[in-house]
C-alpha cells in the first residue's frame, strides 16, 4: 500500500516537472526577437584620423531603443573575397568607433569603391543584421587668401583616384567654437567646375590671441561620406581677456577677499570686544568699591 502512494506521489512529481519544463518552452517559442537597425557614418579628417561611427538600435514595444554591449563584425568586401578588418563594440548609447591607420588598410573594388559591411550576428535578445556603405575617397585641399584687404577660404574637392575635380558638391566652412561651429558664408557653397569654392570670411570673429581654426566640410555626401580639413590662422581678433579670477573681487573665492573687507570688519569686532572688557573692567571696580 505505502510503495503505491510512493509511486503515486512520484508520477504526480514527475508529471508536474513535466508540465512546467513544456510550458517554459512554449512560452520561450513565443517570445518573439526583435529586428536590429545598425547605421554607418564614415568620417575622414585630411591629415588625420579616418572611421566609422556605428549605431546600432531596435524597434521594441513600438518605442526605438538603442542595443548596448554587443559586438559587430567588420569587413572589406571585394568582387571574390571577404576581408575582415576587426570588430566594434557598441557602449551604453548603442554607438562605437571603428578607426582605420588609413585608407590603405582596406582595399578598393574594380569600380575603385570601397565596399565595408558591418554584421552582428545575432543573440537572445535580437536578430542578426548587417549594414553595407559604399563610397568613393575624396580629398580636400583649402587655405586662406586675401584680396582687397578681404580674407577668403578657398578649397578644392578632387577624387584621389582619378584626380578629377568634383562638381555640383556642397561643402561647408565654419570656425570650431566651444559648443558648435560657426557656419561661414551661405548655407550650402556647391563646387564649380573646377570643384572650387570661394568664401570671404568676417573680419570680425575672435579667438584667442587671434588664433582660429577653421574647417572645410563635406557632409554626409551618399558618393563619399564625411570629409574634413582642419586650416589653423591668425586672423581673428584677439581675446581681451577680462577675467578678473586672480583679482580681489567681491565675488572672488574665499582666498582672494578684498584687502578692505579683511581690515574692517576685524577693527569692527576688535573695538566691540574692547568697549565689552573695558565695561567688564569697571564693574569689578564698582562692585570692590
Amino acid at each position: 500500500m505505502k510503495n503505491q502512494k510512493c509511486h503515486i506521489v512520484f508520477l504526480a512529481f514527475l508529471s508536474l516537472m513535466l508540465f512546467i519544463f513544456c510550458s517554459e518552452n512554449i512560452y520561450a517559442q513565443k517570445v518573439k526577437k526583435s529586428k536590429a537597425r545598425i547605421s554607418v557614418a564614415y568620417v575622414k579628417i585630411m591629415d588625420g584620423d579616418v572611421y566609422f561611427d556605428v549605431k546600432a538600435s531596435a524597434r521594441v514595444n513600438k518605442k526605438t531603443v538603442k542595443i548596448s554591449d554587443i559586438e559587430i563584425l567588420v569587413f572589406n568586401l571585394l568582387k571574390d573575397d571577404k576581408i575582415a578588418l576587426g570588430k566594434v563594440t557598441t557602449n551604453i548609447d548603442g554607438e562605437g568607433r571603428f578607426k582605420l591607420n588609413s585608407l590603405n588598410d582596406i582595399k578598393r573594388d574594380s569600380t575603385n569603391n570601397y565596399n565595408l559591411q558591418f554584421i552582428f550576428k545575432g543573440n537572445d535578445q535580437f536578430k542578426s543584421a548587417k549594414k553595407s556603405i559604399l563610397f568613393k575617397d575624396v580629398n580636400i585641399k583649402a587655405n586662406i587668401i586675401t584680396k582687397d584687404s578681404i580674407n577668403y577660404m578657398t578649397a578644392t574637392l578632387t577624387n584621389v583616384v582619378t584626380n578629377n575635380p568634383i562638381v555640383d558638391e556642397s561643402l561647408t566652412v565654419q570656425v570650431q567654437r566651444l559648443f558648435r561651429p560657426l557656419r561661414i558664408g551661405e548655407e550650402f557653397n556647391m563646387t564649380d567646375e573646377k570643384g572650387a569654392i570661394l568664401v570671404a570670411i568676417d573680419d570680425d570673429i575672435p579667438g584667442v590671441d587671434g588664433s582660429l581654426t577653421f574647417e572645410v566640410v563635406l557632409n554626409e555626401s551618399d558618393d563619399y561620406g564625411t570629409v574634413k580639413v582642419l586650416v589653423k590662422s591668425t586672423i581673428g581678433i584677439p581675446i581681451i581677456d577680462e577675467s578678473t579670477f586672480d583679482q580681489r573681487t567681491m565675488w572672488s573665492p574665499r582666498n582672494k577677499t578684498p584687502i578692505f573687507l579683511l581690515i574692517f570688519p576685524n577693527l569692527l569686532i576688535v573695538g566691540v570686544w574692547g568697549l565689552i572688557i573695558y565695561l567688564i573692567i569697571n564693574l569689578f571696580k564698582i562692585v570692590k568699591l
